[in-house]
């Protein structure tokens, strides 16, 4: 199936509070995940909430990545967004939930625009278009040193 890039969803149950809640270290995690990913982090932007809880959001060429914690209950929600071939999300991902030290995780990988017909791509180079050819999955409660 031809796609325009992976989209990943990532859940961290059971994270410790003193990282869900520090944003200079959840920015810095992004980052290097994107790195470790293959993607080109351009700028990224934080909020820290009040009595708890970060927001953070990078702008990656390939598209994005993003966190939101929850402290109070150990829980992080991650979205990894990559366009073409070359940045693999699920990476930036395993990064991610090493270094929130997540007790468990679920992730969803999903192929986005993967209904496109073929008259909607005839033409199209897919190179250039910053597509890829991909399977869909779904994976539910893997380990989260897996």
């Amino acid at each position: 199936m031809a796609s325009v890039g992976v989209h990943c969803l990532l859940e961290l149950y059971g994270c410790p509070v003193e990282l869900l809640d520090d944003p200079g270290f959840i920015r810095r995690t992004l980052r290097e995940a994107a790195e470790h990913a293959g993607a080109t982090w351009i700028e990224g932007i934080h909020h820290h909430f009040s009595p708890a809880g970060v927001t953070c959001v990078g702008l990656l060429a390939e598209s994005h990545i993003s966190i939101h914690t929850w402290p109070e209950v150990g829980y992080a929600a991650v979205d990894v967004f990559t366009c073409g071939d070359t940045a693999m999300p699920e990476k930036a991902c395993a990064f991610v939930a090493r270094e929130m030290r997540a007790q468990r995780k679920t992730l969803a990988r999903i192929p986005r625009a993967a209904e496109l017909t073929e008259s909607e791509t005839l033409g199209v180079d897919p190179k250039a278009a910053h597509m890829r050819t991909l399977n869909c999955e779904i994976i539910h409660h893997e380990p989260a040193d897996a």
